[in-house]
């Protein structure tokens, strides 16, 4: 794998305007992404994985600057550093002119292979519009041809061009999103839960063509999902991600098999195995609801829930620090194992 780097993220935040009265006056912020860094080397998978809600989409469509299209108040800060050659360029900073070459080097793949594929094109027309788009070099012909030989890269026949989406499976839709994404050479794709809508046996047909396009073609993933046990099959490293905040990062056998952050470990514990006798560790439970990203706790965004949270949790929000050159946890009592709180001590929790 070829370890330059593709795509720094630093100090990502994502709001999102919160409007109410009468005259509809900001009264709040969701704060979806509260402080995101992280890199993707060329070739690299990077694994977001959380909780639903906890702003793993919208670090991906961050990256690609589309969220201005759907709340033009949206306040995004930050940097999105993409290396392109031996240029670099903050993508945030770009307007929408300005950002379509980079969108030719940035693809997504969505999660409903249903909802994303347009019902009234067919599958040539959904698959050569990217080419349409950004490829004006090239003759009709060729994007056709094209088109048919991205089919069978991902496993379908080049005569299903001529049919729509309705007439393919859940698992043959996805592989027509995989095709789309592929259809300009991106460097990077960004994958939004790209299996969670599949079967199991289809999920590791797509997961295992994935790999293989990602070794053909050199493609990085920065690869969305809440299935921790698919994230690792897949990745090189992994990202945990609570309520806009990135918790730990590390290797993927770092973060699944020595996950330091309680909250990777109670997730860790909660992957389901084929014999419960052989889990090793006993399975930690998360006590209470997620807060809401309006109004977070203060200090770690954790501590309403952590099984080791102590007062000093509310006073300062950690920061990922070193466990190893490839291991950071935003945590500080790594290791540490507390007695339950106090009564007394127990409302700071609130």
């Amino acid at each position: 794998m070829n370890r330059s780097p593709l795509l720094d993220v630093a100090d990502l935040r994502v709001y999102f305007p919160v409007y109410a009265g009468v005259l509809q006056r900001r009264v709040a912020d969701v704060k979806a992404v509260d402080g995101v860094s992280f890199s993707i080397a060329r070739g690299e998978t990077l694994g977001l994985v959380g909780e639903s809600g906890c702003g793993k989409t919208t670090v991906g469509r961050a990256i690609i600057n589309v969220l201005r299209h759907v709340s033009p108040d949206v306040h995004m800060s930050g940097s999105v550093t993409y290396h392109a050659d031996e240029t670099a360029v903050n993508l945030l900073e770009l307007s929408t002119k300005k950002m379509m070459p980079y969108r030719r080097r940035i693809a997504m793949i969505f999660q409903d292979p249903y909802s994303s594929l347009n019902s009234r094109l067919s599958v040539r027309e959904i698959v050569r519009e990217p080419l349409d788009l950004h490829e004006s070099s090239m003759s009709p012909r060729q994007r056709n041809e094209r088109v048919e030989w991205l089919l069978e890269k991902v496993g379908l026949q080049p005569e299903y061009a001529e049919r729509y989406p309705h007439e393919f499976s859940g698992g043959q839709r996805q592989r027509i999103g995989i095709a789309r994404a592929l259809a300009t050479n991106p460097d990077l794709i960004i994958c939004d839960e790209p299996v969670s809508a599949l079967d199991v046996s289809v999920q590791a047909q797509v997961i295992n063509l994935m790999e293989d396009l990602r070794e053909e073609f050199g493609i990085a993933y920065l690869f969305i999902a809440h299935d921790l046990s698919v994230v690792y099959h897949i990745s090189h490293r992994i990202a945990v991600m609570y309520l806009g905040n990135i918790v730990e990062i590390g290797t993927r056998d770092e973060v699944y098999f020595s996950p330091k952050h309680p909250y990777t470990q109670a997730l860790i514990s909660a992957v389901p195995v084929s014999d419960p006798q052989k889990r090793g560790k006993q399975r930690i439970v998360i006590e209470g609801d997620i807060p809401t990203p309006i109004n977070k706790p203060s200090g770690c965004s954790f501590r309403t829930r952590c099984p080791i949270a102590r007062p000093e949790c509310a006073q300062l929000t950690p920061m990922l620090e070193p466990h190893s050159p490839t291991h950071f946890v935003a945590c500080p009592y790594v290791g540490q194992e507390f007695a339950p709180a106090t009564e007394e001590e127990n409302g700071f929790l609130q």
